[in-house]
């Protein structure tokens, strides 16, 4: 409700801004993109991949319920 809000306040802002205005808030939000994007992108490259158990009972334990019917 109060993203609609701030939408329709920008909306109503940019039908009376100046052309200079407006495309200095572009190039700003369009720079904020491509940091953001590099981020999400150095944070992917640098996840960790490997799935290591949580503790070493989730290792030894499994399958194990199933197979002695407890």
């Amino acid at each position: 409700m109060e993203q609609q809000f701030k939408m329709r306040r920008i909306n109503d802002t940019l039908k009376h801004a100046d052309k200079a205005d407006i495309i200095t808030v572009f190039e700003a939000l369009q720079h904020q993109n491509f940091v953001l994007s590099n981020t999400v992108s150095n944070l992917v490259k640098l996840w960790p991949t490997s799935h290591l158990p949580t503790t070493p009972e989730d290792q030894s334990n499994a399958g194990m319920q199933s197979e002695t019917g407890n």
